[in-house]
Formats: structure tokens, C-alpha cells, sequence
């Protein structure tokens, strides 16, 4: 138990080491729980607990209660009483150096907001006790080369241990974080940027879009950096909404194939065709029909293919012309106008065009066209 009260009978070093020289004499033999032992210790320490106290008020103004340092200053008192040996030199000097050993290691251990490296925390202290000699002698902030002069190490030791410092005092995150103590320090703290995890799927993205058509591209720009509904960009492309969503569909397909592939996926020009050489318009005689075979999606941007081919039919001096759209998977308004095309010039010239096989998709889109009658009665399905 540390004791609490300060002796009333004040006593000088030297009174102190001979009452400690007196203490050590009369406790050799005796044993560590014997009464009499017991009773000489508290005498010595009552009468030890000034030196205590003073040396306490040394290490006050450092952000600890003076009561605090008393307390610990005595702990260390309580060490040096049993640990003292009369052959190693007086007890008032033991006592002092064993007291300010434990203020000094309260300080290292209990004080320090942000643990840092003993080493660290002996040379910040340090160099805040050269800084105050170097502010009185210079009258003036020491600079960071001084310090280092002084303390002979490097410029970057001195930052280090200026940094450590800060340490010391953590500021609570609870704290006014204005002077008006409107918000708190936590406020202004940043949370945790998940876009982070997906910069390595945006560079990935940012490549592949480079081999992507710059029809593609433009749509998927339009579509979601320049936030335009499927409509407007289909307005603005000149063709259907449907076909924009295909366009878009296919795109976002290849670049998700494309992302998990292990070898640089190369974009089929033949799935999402992209100029006129993407469709492929044959014509074959059966007969006295001239089969305009079909393959290839139909658009604004190959639609003159199919009307040329259509005229070259219909030159050919035939009765009929079959326009067989089995291996169309879409047709837009410019497809259907390029059939028109076709259909005109048969009757001026005497032919007669009927469409074959169109694919359910495809058949929904030349009836809505008002094709009807160009149809086959019972046209087939090729899915």
C-alpha cells in the first residue's frame, strides 16, 4: 500500500541517508512479513515521502494531475526502500534515480495517445528539451539543421521525432470540428471509396471499347455516360428503337465475353454488322425465279445493298423474284424501304416480288410495315 500522508517531521538528505543507513541495519535477519521489519519501513518511508513530492513537481505542467505523479513517484519510493544496499552509495541518491525511472516510464507507457517505439519517444522528448535550450539561447525558433547540429544527427531524425510528438495528445474524433462546435472532427472524415475495387474493370472496359465499332461505341456513350433513353438515341441515329436496344444488347454481350477471356477477343463483324459488306445479298435463278437470298442484319447502313441487288433481279427480265429473308435475324425501316424499292420497279417492269421465310421477328416487322400482301400464304419460320 502506498502511503498517503506526508511525515510532519521534515528531514534533509543527509538525516534521510542515515535513517536508511539505520533502516538496513536493523532489518538484516529479520523476516520480509515480520512485524517490527514492517513498522522501521513505513517509519523510512513516511519520512522519504518530501523527496517524493518534490521530485514529482518536476514532471508537472506535462498534461498528467500532480496528484498522479505524487502516486507514482511514490511507487518508485516503495522500490527504492526495498531494493536499498547501504554498499552501493547513499539512499537519497538511489531513491531519486529509481523515482524518476518510474516518472519517466509512466510517461513512455500510459501518456501517449498513439503508441510509438520507445527509442522514438526517448528522442522526440529530446529534442523538445533541446528546442526550448535553442529558443532561449537564439531567441528564436531553432530550424530543423540547428537541432540536428546540436543533437549531432540528421535533418529527417529530427522530422521523424517531430512527427512523433504529435503522438503524445491524439485528438479525440468527437471533437468541434469548427469554432462554433457545429459538426464533429468524424464529420469530415471520408468513408471508404468502393470505386476503388472496380478501377481495374473500368481500365479493362476503356480498352475494349477501343475495338468496338464506332457505332457501338457512340451508342453505348450515348447510352450511358450521355444518360439518353434507347428513343433518343435512335432519333438521333436515324434508326429504330428496337434496333438500338439489339445493337446495344450485342455490345454489352462482347464486352462481358470479352472481360473473362483469357486471350484478346476479336469483335465479329458478321454478328453486329457494321457496313454494307457485313450483309450478304446473293442471287440465284430457280427456273423462271430469281431467289434473292438474304443473310445479315438489315439497316440503314446496308439497306442500298439490298436495294441494288433487288434491281438486278428485277432486270433480269424474270416473271418472279422470291426475296428470301430466312437468314435475317432484324430489318429496320430502311430495309423495308429498300423491299418497296424493289416492289415498285417489279411492277413497272411486270415482276412480281413476294417475300419468303421471314423469322417471326422479322415477320412482325414487315406486317406492322403493311407487307402483308408481298408474304407467302404460309411463310415459314426459321426461329
Amino acid at each position: 500500500m502506498v502511503p498517503t500522508s506526508v511525515a510532519t517531521v521534515p528531514t534533509d538528505p543527509g538525516m534521510l541517508d542515515e535513517l536508511a543507513e539505520s533502516y538496513a541495519a536493523r532489518v538484516t535477519g529479520l523476516a520480509p512479513d515480520a512485524a517490527e521489519r514492517c513498522r522501521l519501513r513505513e517509519r523510512l518511508v513516511h519520512a522519504a515521502l518530501p523527496l517524493a513530492a518534490r521530485l514529482a513537481r518536476r514532471y508537472q505542467g506535462r498534461g498528467e494531475p500532480l496528484e498522479d505523479l505524487e502516486q507514482v513517484a511514490r511507487l518508485g519510493l516503495l522500490k527504492a526502500v526495498d531494493r536499498y544496499d547501504p554498499g552501493r552509495g547513499a539512499f537519497t541518491g538511489f531513491a531519486a534515480i529509481t523515482m524518476a525511472g518510474e516518472l519517466r516510464r509512466h510517461f513512455r507507457d500510459r501518456t501517449w495517445g498513439v503508441h510509438v517505439p520507445r527509442r522514438m519517444q526517448e528522442r522526440s522528448m529530446e529534442v523538445s528539451r533541446v528546442t526550448a535550450e535553442l529558443t532561449t539561447e537564439l531567441h528564436r525558433a531553432p530550424t530543423t539543421a540547428e537541432l540536428a547540429d546540436r543533437m549531432g544527427t540528421g535533418t529527417e531524425d529530427i522530422r521523424t521525432a517531430q512527427e512523433t510528438s504529435a503522438a503524445y495528445s491524439a485528438m479525440s474524433l468527437n471533437a468541434p470540428a469548427h469554432a462554433d462546435a457545429t459538426g464533429e472532427l468524424a464529420d469530415q472524415l471520408g468513408d471508404a471509396d468502393g470505386n476503388l475495387d472496380s478501377v481495374d474493370d473500368r481500365l479493362t472496359v476503356s480498352a475494349l471499347l477501343c475495338r468496338l465499332p464506332a457505332r457501338e461505341r457512340r451508342i453505348l456513350a450515348l447510352r450511358f455516360y450521355g444518360n439518353h433513353t434507347q428513343a433518343e438515341i435512335a432519333a438521333e441515329l436515324g434508326i429504330s428503337q428496337m434496333h438500338v436496344s439489339r445493337l446495344l444488347g450485342r455490345a454489352l454481350a462482347w464486352l462481358r465475353e470479352a472481360m473473362f477471356s483469357d486471350a484478346p477477343l476479336r469483335w465479329q463483324a458478321g454478328v453486329v454488322p457494321t457496313d454494307a459488306r457485313d450483309l450478304s445479298v446473293r442471287i440465284r435463278l430457280t427456273g423462271a425465279v430469281a431467289v434473292v437470298a438474304v443473310a445479315g442484319e438489315v439497316d440503314r447502313d446496308n439497306a442500298g445493298l439490298l436495294r441494288d441487288r433487288l434491281l438486278e433481279a428485277v432486270r433480269r427480265g424474270v416473271p418472279e423474284v422470291a426475296v428470301d429473308l430466312g437468314g435475317v435475324p432484324f430489318i429496320d425501316a430502311a430495309g423495308i424501304s429498300a423491299i418497296l424499292v424493289g416492289f415498285e420497279a417489279g411492277r413497272g417492269a411486270g415482276v412480281r416480288l413476294r417475300i419468303t421465310a421471314p423469322r417471326p421477328q422479322v415477320l412482325r416487322t414487315l406486317q406492322a410495315a403493311g407487307l402483308q400482301p408481298l408474304l407467302e400464304s404460309s411463310p415459314k419460320s426459321a426461329g
